[in-house]
């Protein structure tokens, strides 16, 4: 019998995945909109896979965090993220701090069970799209890695520190952090500056980095 926890704040997401499951035999689901309550049912049920979304409850990606204090203690059960964000910055992340699956929302009730399972059995499941836009970071909209002085003006956006003050500590111009910025904002899927702020304190609670300094 496999023990499978569900975390997702959106009911219809939950819905589909259980109809899913029930479908294929899996039948002992338990299931949380909360990351509080997720945290409570992994160390109760001791669920055999764990399937959660990255951004619950407006905390921007909220879901590293669940992984990783998942990981801190337990390298074993597997973690299939089910997410809308396909960005390969975040991908990355995900599988990074200890997530052994990724897929998208959009993919068919037969796909994710294919990652279900695959995950299920130890094995790592990628969709073939998102294989290749870790595997190309330099197509598309983003890429996959970091420049340092992104890295730079990351940890300064997460200190609260405004652009003249960027600017200033790595002796850079007004207008070069704001178009770092705006790249920063497209990469993470920020819209605006506080959203660009939360996705940054997310960020660097999960990649090490260089605090401050010039860019050479």
């Amino acid at each position: 019998m496999t023990r499978t926890l569900l975390i997702d704040d959106h009911p219809m997401v939950l819905q589909g995945c259980r109809a899913v499951l029930e479908d294929a035999g899996f039948t002992e689901i338990f299931e949380t909109g909360d990351l509080t309550a997720g945290y409570r049912l992994y160390h109760r049920k001791r669920p055999h896979i764990v399937v959660l979304d990255l951004s619950l409850q407006g905390k921007g990606l909220a879901g590293l965090k669940f992984i990783s204090h998942v990981r801190m203690r337990d390298r074993r059960t597997p973690i299939l993220v089910f997410s809308m964000h396909g960005d390969p910055v975040i991908v990355r992340r995900a599988l990074d701090v200890g997530a052994n699956g990724y897929l998208l929302k959009d993919t068919a009730p037969g796909d994710f069970l294919d990652a279900f399972t695959t995950v299920r059995r130890g094995q790592p499941f990628l969709s073939h799209q998102l294989a290749l836009q870790l595997a190309m970071p330099g197509e598309g909209h983003s890429q996959a890695r970091m420049t340092q002085r992104e890295l730079q003006t990351l940890a300064l956006i997460a200190d609260g520190k405004a652009y003249a003050q960027i600017a200033d500590d790595l002796g850079v111009s007004y207008k070069t952090v704001a178009n770092t910025c705006s790249q920063l904002k497209a990469k993470l899927g920020a819209s605006n500056l506080s959203g660009l702020v939360r996705m940054a304190i997310e960020y660097l609670s999960t990649v090490p980095t260089e605090r401050g300094g010039k860019d050479l």
